[in-house]
């Protein structure tokens, strides 16, 4: 059965919220470049985790809860210019004036698909994550090589480490200490530091959430 949505009444509900609409032209989905390609990230993840698998509604909407929580966790940018504040600022805390819970349930495996109900949402949560984050890190690390010069990494440049392991929601920032340039005088590798340690990593596992400067080297 089909059900009609009250737009005087929704209309009325936004106003109490003080919130507003605001509509892009018909056919005009690129106006919405941002969340748009978030949208479709999102979808071409979970058409391919979920397949031809089949959820009650319960499933479903407990996995599109888990999915909205991972990706509403993403950083943006940080708090603070301190070097010791790693803390970064999420939607979550726009939507919700805070960051979202942190709830590290796991591990779950691929034989969960056929175990409790909550245990195999939850290793669906899990496959989203790890997709979802090999979708996602690339956009923020595009690299045109031989079409243009890009900015080096500098010392000051907070980033987001790359590592296949990282548990569901986090995202491991860290600040640039050091760069180590190669012969053609470009970088090709950075010491960062974390919030508990200092590591040296390849800038292909490197993601810039926030330059420090944007001069071009």
């Amino acid at each position: 059965m089909e059900k009609s949505c009250d737009s005087k009444k929704f209309q009325e509900c936004m106003q109490r919220k003080e919130m507003s609409w605001v509509f892009n032209p018909p056919t005009a989905s690129h106006m919405g470049g941002v969340w748009e390609r978030q949208i479709r990230t999102v979808r071409k993840v979970l058409t391919s985790i979920l397949g031809e698998q089949v959820l009650d509604d319960e499933r479903l909407n407990t996995l599109f809860c888990q999915v909205e929580s991972i990706v509403n966790g993403r950083p943006l940018t940080i708090v603070s210019d301190d070097p010791a504040d790693m803390e970064p600022i999420t939607p979550d805390h726009l939507l919700l004036m805070r960051k979202g819970a942190e709830v590290h349930p796991g591990p779950f495996v691929k034989q969960d698909c056929f175990r409790r109900r909550w245990r195999h949402v939850q290793y669906l949560a899990d496959c989203f994550w790890k997709r979802w984050v090999r979708e996602y890190l690339p956009t923020l690390q595009l690299r045109p090589k031989w079409l243009q010069q890009q900015r080096n990494l500098a010392s000051g440049d907070v980033v987001i480490v790359i590592d296949a392991v990282t548990a569901r929601k986090e995202w491991p920032l860290a600040r640039v200490v050091d760069v180590k340039t190669s012969q053609d005088g470009l970088v090709r590798s950075a010491t960062v530091q974390t919030a508990t340690s200092r590591l040296d990593r390849p800038i292909t596992k490197l993601c810039l959430l926030e330059a420090v400067s944007a001069t071009i080297d």
